[in-house]
């Protein structure tokens, strides 16, 4: 059999030759094959006599792993080359400033919720909460709302497909049925506010068919109207930070207050109204089991995003709920 050493030269100086891996592979199966030279050695040695093949093929296997570690070497170095080319065109500048991170913030609802519950805390008012799809019974029998009331009504209420046809849930129109849930499972006296989303079918600038309300409710033995007026116009005076406002009322009806106002306060040399409210009613005290002869109780209502467009001058309440940057930007401190 012919001598294979110089193949190692040969070898070496062609893998020397290629500057990448894909010309690397080309100049090895000249040597390692399925026709390379080595391969091809190696098959004849079935040709050679039993004495000579363990010479030959040992012969071989020299020249075959010296080629492979030239292949291997040559390999390494490419790959080596192209890493140290990559890096060097994906450099980064330790010097520069680093990217600024964007800085968020709290919704303008969100602010406003949360200076309502700060407000209400400092005069001794907890926080309640609830779900926000009720039962019928909650969102208006609970409350003395009849069955004939146009609050009940498909055009104002937003009623939940359970699959059969009665209409047993909605989402809630108002935060009260919190105050229901909270009288059941607690004791007078109770002092309370029921902040959170409500949904009724409405949608323009002033109305939106999802929205905020903030609920507040005293149950004790001597409370009248007077503290209703005193609470309301404490806390409009320190949320709007002025101590010239002043609120009035005005008969209205509720069914679940006995006697009710509508809640102007002062504003801009004129009145303003802010909300609801009223004496709670007897029935809904009785629907707890709260003795109405031993204890009476206020309840009142505001609207969170009216407070907070009369606090940041937003002449429409969809700016809130439409996401834009430009719009909610603002409000980052």
């Amino acid at each position: 059999m012919a001598d294979l050493t110089p193949l190692i030269a040969e070898a070496q100086q062609d893998f020397a030759n290629c500057h990448d891996v894909t010309a690397l592979e080309n100049a090895k199966a000249k040597y390692l094959g399925k026709s390379g030279a080595l391969t091809e050695a190696l098959k004849g040695l079935g040709k050679l006599s039993a004495e000579e093949r363990p010479a030959a093929g040992a012969a071989i296997n020299v020249v075959k792993q010296s080629v492979e570690q030239a292949l291997n070497a040559r390999r390494d170095s490419i790959l080596a080359a192209e890493q140290a080319k990559q890096l060097a065109s994906e450099s980064i500048d330790v010097t520069l400033p680093a990217r600024a991170q964007a800085a968020g913030g709290l919704h303008p609802v969100t602010l406003t919720l949360r200076r309502v519950e700060e407000l209400f805390h400092s005069i001794g008012f907890s926080v309640a909460n609830g779900p926000e799809i009720e039962t019928d019974f909650y969102n208006f029998t609970a409350l003395n709302i009849p069955d004939n009331h146009p609050a009940r009504a498909m055009h104002d209420t937003f009623y939940v497909d359970n699959g059969t046809d009665s209409m047993e849930h909605v989402l809630r129109t108002h935060t009260s049925p919190v105050q229901v849930h909270y009288m059941e499972t607690n004791t007078p006296p109770l002092k309370i506010i029921a902040p959170g989303r409500v949904y009724r079918v409405d949608s323009d600038a002033t109305h939106s068919p999802m929205f905020h309300q903030v609920e507040g409710l005293w149950v004790d033995e001597q409370i009248s109207f007077a503290n209703l007026k005193g609470v309301v116009q404490d806390f409009l005076q320190k949320f709007f930070e002025r101590d010239d406002l002043t609120v009035r009322f005005r008969p209205s009806f509720f069914p679940f207050t006995e006697p009710s106002a509508e809640m102007d306060m002062s504003w801009n040399g004129g009145w303003l109204e802010i909300g609801g409210c009223g004496m709670v009613h007897p029935e809904v005290l009785k629907h707890v089991n709260i003795d109405s002869e031993k204890y009476r109780g206020f309840a009142f209502g505001l609207g969170v995003e009216r407070l907070a467009m009369l606090r940041y001058g937003v002449n429409d309440l969809r700016h809130f709920f439409n996401n834009d940057l430009r719009f909610l930007q603002q409000f980052i401190k």
